[in-house]
């Protein structure tokens, strides 16, 4: 809590800042004179100069700093900007101090999501609020520019910025962990990730359908079913945000269970190859039948006290000779469930004849896995064996990480609330001069306040979570590179999921025109584009970070080309 006071005199000396920055009103310039004799000359520029009286800006609330000319709007925006940093980094830290006490689940499914999201859904909010019906759809664009620009910007600047903190060493088309020798090879270094972020970026590339349906219209150049395409979307979209929650929800129950498989696959690839190499003889006969008399000589070696039963205690001497440091293996756990495959009696105990045909079922399978290269062959069981382990990296199993006690969870709970309660305050209070400073702004200097939103404003509301992503990405593992690449899937999912309804709303009950083909054009190819990739590989090489950064100014170049070339808009 030490750094909150430090936030806080920041908090004070920008809003009295705020107060300096409003515009001084004087009165009308017409009859000064010049230094050449000319009346009503002003030896100031444009930009610097001060406003006349007729060019009085509208405080916002009517008592907030405004201002008409370009440097003080500039300056307005970086102050409510940074001020929307603030908020966005008091949400995330309240978030994360939730999630320790409370866990997953409800709040790491539900709270979290919407909560990274809030501020670019406040500021959409915000924009199609404002004043009159062509007010708001003057100042609409700003929520679409920040729309557009978040998503833009997580998955080609802060993706490809992963992809460079993060790198490791590439080897049999994996990154090794903590491994970084390569310096920059574009095709020698990279990131691995689990399934679970290649799932994350499929759900990305699912949340566009509703960017699709409000866009038939326009495709089909019909004029009349407008009203009724964005009800629809906003319908799609609403769902699509509650059954995400829900996946949220219950994805780490699922997770938990898939991981318990793979550990279970993996231990009984583990006790193929141990008999393997501890046989008299090959597993396989010669008509490609498992050897019986190979495996009754193994049973009686692991049947230690010889009374042709194997029970609890000798599996579990079984695994622990075995060794399977490289997953966290609970080994009571695992006794239980090798002893559920091998007793299909259910007396507690294997006899021979269970040992055999479970054995045998085991083989075929792991045939079946990987194929012998020729007759005899007990190759493919290394290959089983390898493949196993590797399906459980795959799943990014967290359960070698301790958990970590909160020391005092009565005090942990108060300060995530007053966090959460001050971030939440702080977006509310100025997220609308921040849309009225940047419409101010564009009409100054004539810039499209789409382009301004879509540049400046993602750098406020998704700071926290780039810096977050980043950090993490910088710790060069599997476990927390897929940690990184799902929250910035997941951050984008809720762009157009959440915010995206938030806007859809607006558009609908507001009775705003929707004309945002280009923008719209752009999410989808980046979304997409970005979404299909990492859904067909877990392993991205150095080179993959280029590619993500050439989609920015793409995508500005794209949005600029079909607005203003070929009239988009």
């Amino acid at each position: 809590m030490a750094s909150q006071p430090k936030h806080a005199l920041a908090l004070v000396f920008i809003l009295v800042l705020c107060g300096l920055a409003c515009a001084r009103l004087i009165p009308d310039q017409s009859d000064l004179i010049s230094d050449d004799g000319v009346v009503g000359a002003s030896k100031f520029p444009p930009l610097l100069r001060l406003p006349a009286a007729e060019e009085v800006c509208e405080q916002t609330y009517g008592f907030m700093p405004c201002t008409s000319t370009a440097l003080g709007n500039l300056f307005l925006i970086l102050v409510y900007g940074y001020l929307m940093f603030l908020a966005a980094t008091y949400l995330s830290n309240g978030s994360e101090l939730l999630l320790e006490i409370l866990g997953p689940g409800i709040v790491g499914g539900l709270f979290l999501p919407v909560l990274g999201a809030l501020p670019d859904a406040m500021l959409i909010l915000v924009s199609g609020l404002s004043g009159s019906r062509e007010t708001a759809q003057s100042q609409v664009s700003v929520g679409m520019g920040l729309l557009a620009g978040s998503t833009v910007m997580l998955l080609t600047l802060i993706w490809g910025t992963c992809i460079i903190v993060g790198k490791c060493d590439i080897e049999n088309s994996v990154a090794v962990d903590s491994k970084d020798t390569k310096a920059f090879s574009l095709a020698g270094s990279g990131i691995s990730t689990d399934i679970w972020t290649s799932y994350a970026s499929i759900i990305m590339a699912i949340s566009v359908i509703p960017f699709i349906i409000v866009q038939l219209p326009q495709i089909l150049h019909s004029n009349s079913g407008r009203h009724l395409a964005v009800l629809i979307a906003l319908i799609v979209s609403a769902s699509l945000l509650i059954a995400y929650c829900l996946y949220q929800v219950f994805q780490p129950m699922v997770q938990r269970r898939r991981i318990t498989y793979a550990k279970h696959k993996h231990v009984v690839a583990g006790i193929l190859k141990h008999l393997k190499m501890h046989a008299f003889g090959k597993l396989f006969g010669e008509d490609g039948k498992p050897n019986v008399e190979v495996l009754r000589r193994l049973f009686r070696m692991i049947d230690d006290n010889k009374d042709g039963y194997l029970s609890h205690t000798e599996l579990r001497a079984l695994i622990v000779g075995i060794r399977f440091s490289e997953i966290n293996l609970d080994e009571d756990d695992a006794v239980v469930k090798l002893m559920n495959d091998l007793d299909s009696s259910r007396d507690s105990r294997v006899d021979l004849n269970e040992f055999i045909s479970t054995v045998a079922r085991w083989l075929e399978e792991a045939k079946g896995a990987k194929a012998p290269n020729h007759t005899g062959s007990m190759k493919f069981i290394d290959d089983f064996h390898e493949q196993t382990r590797r399906e459980h990296d795959l799943l990014g199993d967290q359960g070698d990480e301790a958990a970590e006690g909160v020391d005092n969870p009565r005090w942990t709970s108060v300060k995530a609330v007053l966090l959460l309660l001050l971030g939440t305050v702080i977006v509310a209070v100025f997220a609308d001069p921040l849309v009225d400073a940047v419409d101010n702004f564009s009409t100054a200097t004539s810039i499209p306040s789409f382009f301004i939103s879509f540049i400046v404003l993602p750098l406020a509301t998704n700071s926290s979570e780039a810096v977050s992503a980043i950090i993490f990405a910088s710790r060069k593992n599997l476990r927390s590179a897929s940690l990184t690449f799902s929250e910035l899937y997941g951050a984008v999912t809720m762009n157009n999921v959440l915010c995206l309804s938030v806007f859809l709303a607006l558009v609908y009950v507001r009775g705003l025109v929707w004309d945002f083909s280009s923008e719209v054009l752009v999410i989808l190819i980046v979304c997409v584009v970005m979404g299909v990739f990492a859904s067909i590989r877990t392993t991205f090489p150095l080179w993959t970070s280029l590619l993500a950064f050439l989609l920015y100014p793409f995508s500005l170049a794209l949005v600029y080309v079909l607005d203003y070339v070929f009239g988009w808009s």
